[in-house]
């Protein structure tokens, strides 16, 4: 009977064990995992400061306006000092990649991750400007109803492309954008579902910007490779998780 007893105990100590070991392990925040470090992936935010990060037109961290806490880097109006905050970029530029950011932004918010950005054209003057794909919280901002059907909504390339199959978490929930660009093929991504997708530097791409508030920026959207832009539009949002890939 003891060698019995001893048999069903490992016996349910093993399903035990096989059972715990089908459960999915969440990744911590701002790290990767050996497969992804694998397949290239690299973090542009470490969780616990700035590195990498400069205000878009001074070439610096802001003093205040953007703070780096609890593995968050967030815009925080309340903290901003005259003349502080404003857009940051990356310090690193790229031309064929995937980002993935997780984004959370409060209700009634408005903000954007750009790219494509140079910083140094026209002597500074399009410090931030660039792609954008839009963070917004669609039900609270006016900004919503502007724009041509909906393409200054979430997800979609601001004040170009409205999204569609969009499943947003809504305010206060974090969300992932994902960006993929190969060449001059472009897609959003949103929470794992294709919101946009277009082709840069075509006629009917230069058609496309000459209907928008871009018209007047010559080669918009066609910049061979930039930065990755996190928009400060005076309102508090979170952004944790930020990784790109290179080919």
């Amino acid at each position: 009977m003891k060698n019995h007893a001893c048999f069903y105990l490992l016996l349910f100590s093993l399903m035990v064990s096989g059972c715990n070991s089908d459960k999915p392990v969440k990744n911590p925040d701002n790290t990767l995992t050996k497969r992804e470090r694998a397949e290239g992936w690299r973090l542009l935010f470490d969780g616990s400061s700035p590195a990498g990060w400069i205000n878009a037109k001074t070439g610096s961290f802001p003093v205040s306006g953007w703070d780096v806490r609890d593995g968050v880097l967030e815009v925080n109006p309340e903290s901003k000092k005259p003349g502080e905050g404003g857009d940051i970029v990356s310090t690193g530029k790229f031309r064929n990649f995937e980002l993935s950011v997780d984004f959370m932004y409060t209700t009634g918010a408005n903000s954007g991750i750009k790219y494509f950005i140079d910083t140094e054209a026209e002597n500074g003057s399009l410090a931030s400007i660039g792609c954008e794909y839009q963070v917004l919280d669609d039900m609270n901002h006016p900004d919503a109803k502007a724009g041509i059907a909906g393409n200054r909504t979430l997800a979609g390339l601001y004040d170009l492309i409205a999204p569609t199959n969009k499943q947003d978490n809504g305010p206060d929930k974090w969300n992932r954008a994902k960006i993929i660009v190969n060449g001059s093929k472009v897609q959003h991504w949103l929470n794992g579902l294709l919101t946009v997708e277009y082709e840069r530097s075509t006629p009917a791409w230069r058609e496309l910007v000459a209907t928008s508030k871009f018209k007047p920026v010559k080669g918009f959207g066609e910049t061979v490779e930039g930065r990755i832009l996190l928009q400060d539009h005076g309102n508090k949002v979170s952004f944790k998780n930020i990784k790109i890939k290179e080919y």
